[in-house]
C-alpha cells in the first residue's frame, strides 16, 4: 500500500447510472492505493458543460461515447486517453411484480398513468428510451404521459415512489439485491444503439499520478468484475 506521504486525491464526474458501481470501485481503488477519490454524480449532459465551463475534475465516466470525444477535440481532455469502460443496458421497469411482461406489450396497451424516462437532451439512457419508443411506434402516443427525469437516478426515484407506474432506467439500478423488487423487461439491443460509456482524463489531471492510476485502475481485473456483476457488457 502507497504511504500517506504519497497519498494524493483524484476527483471524478460520472454519470448517474454508474453510481453503485463507481462507489464500490472507488472503495477498492482506495483500499489498494491509498488515494482518495471525490465523486460527483449528474446526467452526462450537464457534467460535460460543467467541465466545459472550466469544473475542476481529474476524470470524466460519461454514459455515452460522444460526450468524453468532444472534451476531446475541444482539448479539454487528454488526447489517447480515451476508452469504453461499460455497455450500458437499458430496461423497462415497474416497482409492481407483474406489471411489466417479457415482451414489453405494457407499452402497446397504454393503460398507465405516467412513464418516467430521462431527459433525453442530457441524458443518454434517455435519449435510448425514445429511440426504443420511435422504433416501436409508439413516441407519439406515449409522449403526453412522460415524466421526465434530469437524470436516471431521479427517473428511478420516480418510478419506485409510484409517481410513475413505469419508466426506462439502467438495469445497473435494479441489479443489487436491494431493488431486485418489482418487473421489468431487459430491451433487445437492436431497439436502440449502444449505449457505449467511455471515460477520459481531462486535463486537471494530466499531471495527477491519482487520477492516471484511478484511469488504468477502471481496466483491472477487480474494477471489471465489479462493472460486470452490475449488469454491464464489457468491451
Amino acid at each position: 500500500m502507497t504511504g500517506v506521504a504519497s497519498a494524493g486525491e483524484a476527483s471524478a464526474a460520472v454519470a448517474s447510472n454508474f453510481t453503485k458501481p463507481m462507489r464500490e470501485i472507488a472503495a477498492g481503488f482506495e483500499r489498494k492505493t491509498g488515494h482518495k477519490v471525490v465523486l460527483s454524480f449528474g446526467s452526462t449532459g450537464k457534467l460535460y458543460a460543467q467541465i466545459h465551463n472550466g469544473a475542476p475534475f481529474d476524470l470524466f465516466l460519461a454514459a455515452d461515447n460522444q460526450a468524453p470525444a468532444r472534451l476531446e477535440s475541444e482539448g479539454h481532455g487528454v488526447a489517447g486517453s480515451r476508452f469504453t469502460y461499460a455497455i450500458g443496458r437499458l430496461v423497462l421497469w415497474s416497482a409492481r411484480p407483474g406489471y411489466v411482461d417479457q415482451n414489453g406489450e405494457v407499452l402497446q396497451k397504454g393503460d398507465f398513468r405516467h412513464i418516467a424516462i430521462a431527459n433525453p437532451k442530457t441524458a443518454p439512457y434517455g435519449a435510448a428510451a425514445r429511440q426504443v419508443l420511435e422504433k416501436m411506434g409508439l413516441w407519439a402516443g406515449i409522449r403526453p404521459h412522460i415524466v421526465q427525469g434530469e437524470n436516471i437516478a431521479q427517473t428511478y426515484q420516480f418510478i419506485a415512489s409510484g409517481n410513475a407506474e413505469l419508466g426506462f432506467i439502467a438495469l445497473s439500478q435494479i441489479r443489487d439485491a436491494g431493488r431486485a423488487e418489482g418487473s421489468r423487461w431487459d430491451l433487445p439491443r437492436e431497439l436502440h444503439d449502444p449505449i457505449e460509456q467511455d471515460v477520459v482524463l481531462l486535463q486537471r489531471g494530466r499531471d495527477n499520478p491519482a487520477a492516471r492510476e484511478l484511469l488504468a485502475y477502471l481496466q483491472s481485473d477487480e474494477a471489471r468484475a465489479i462493472i460486470a456483476s452490475y449488469g454491464y457488457d464489457l468491451k
